[in-house]
């Protein structure tokens, strides 16, 4: 994951967010990243073939 990927400020008023939230935001995204290549890797052999 680069660094520009991470917000450093969010908010309504501009002002940094909570290591909470970031920790948070960084857990979904982190999640959605290990389902998808979850997915990918549960595909059968047939199934990538038909993508090549």
């Amino acid at each position: 994951m680069s660094e520009e990927s991470v917000p450093q400020q969010g908010g309504p008023a501009g002002q940094p967010k909570g290591l909470l939230q970031q920790m948070e935001e960084l857990m979904a995204a982190l999640n959605a990243d290990l389902s998808a290549l979850d997915a990918d890797l549960q595909r059968t052999p047939k199934e990538e073939a038909d993508l090549s």
